[in-house]
């Protein structure tokens, strides 16, 4: 039985080998990318079981994502091909510092056809927890129900049920859509894990706190706002948990909430509390900032564990 099931759309990232604009690019490597990939990949190398649900195409970036999440130690054996669609890619600027131009290429993509099915419903209803986010219920009505659908067969099975936003508003037609749908899937899962300023534009609050109660009140067990710099806080009915940043030479900031994400949902795992949690989270998601790729900085159980030594 897997600790962790998520589901979303892994795509080959092609990463500018100068930074400069890409349209001046000349050479680029190669990587994945992917939100929910990368916590997968980050809770793998963390010692947990995982499970992905997706499809890529029949093609060569297809068995490069199934290549190396076998690689990884993460379960692809519902990772669907499609002989009819692509697998999806992405264009990426190389930064010195901070957050690069990134340029989508999804558009009728293998991912983009996935279908809830019995064995997707089998899976989801075999692990111990479920991690969800906002961007895979943007791109088709299929993915949407597939989304949904996910949600009401772990919470059915007992599993408990983490849920990202991951605002990428240019995937939406309609902004109001973006934030009914989103919210709606907040108020399904157990922890919520927003960032301060997606939180702010979902629920129109600025303060942590008030944007915590927002999903408090619709039934999250648990909000977990992240605050970049000042760190992140862990709000409930009956309190907060406050851990400052860990420091850390930032190279690109993509990938530090999936990271972030993985920590925090490896530590409840482990029975940690929320502050030993918390800790987790932010050490996890600083390391996801300190290489140019979306997964590259996440660290083993045993680095994890030196590096917290070594801070403590």
């Amino acid at each position: 039985m897997p600790d962790v099931v998520t589901f979303g759309e892994v795509m080959a990232m092609f990463v500018a080998a100068q930074p400069g604009p890409l349209d001046e690019a000349e050479h680029f490597g190669v990587r994945l990318s992917g939100a929910e990939m990368n916590v997968a990949v980050g809770l793998s190398r963390l010692g947990h079981a995982v499970g992905y649900l997706g499809a890529v195409g029949d093609d060569p970036l297809g068995v490069r994502v199934r290549r190396e999440l076998v690689a990884e130690g993460v379960d692809t054996g519902h990772l669907v091909t499609d002989p009819g669609a692509p697998t999806g890619f992405q264009l990426k600027s190389r930064v010195l510092s901070g957050d690069p131009t990134v340029v989508y290429f999804r558009r009728g993509s293998a991912a983009s056809r996935l279908r809830w099915s019995g064995e997707a419903e089998k899976t989801v209803r075999s692990a111990r927890h479920l991690h969800v986010t906002g961007i895979f219920p943007a791109l088709t009505p299929h993915t949407r129900d597939f989304t949904f659908r996910a949600v009401e067969a772990a919470r059915e099975s007992g599993a408990t049920v983490s849920f990202d936003p991951n605002l990428r508003p240019v995937l939406w037609a309609d902004e109001n859509d973006m934030v009914d749908t989103i919210n709606r899937l907040a108020a399904l899962a157990d922890t919520v894990l927003p960032g301060r300023s997606e939180g702010t534009r979902l629920t129109g609050h600025e303060n942590p706190r008030a944007i915590a109660d927002f999903y408090l009140n619709r039934g999250a067990r648990e909000v977990v706002v992240k605050l970049g710099s000042d760190g992140a806080a862990a709000y409930y009915r009956t309190g907060t948990v406050w851990e400052p940043a860990f420091p850390v030479r930032v190279v690109d900031t993509v990938g530090a909430g999936d990271g972030f994400a993985a920590g925090w949902i490896s530590a409840r795992l482990d029975g940690l509390d929320e502050r030993a949690a918390l800790r987790r989270a932010c050490v996890v998601g600083a390391l996801a900032t300190t290489s140019e790729g979306d997964k590259d900085g996440l660290p083993t159980r045993v680095e994890l564990g030196e590096l917290l030594d070594d801070a403590a």
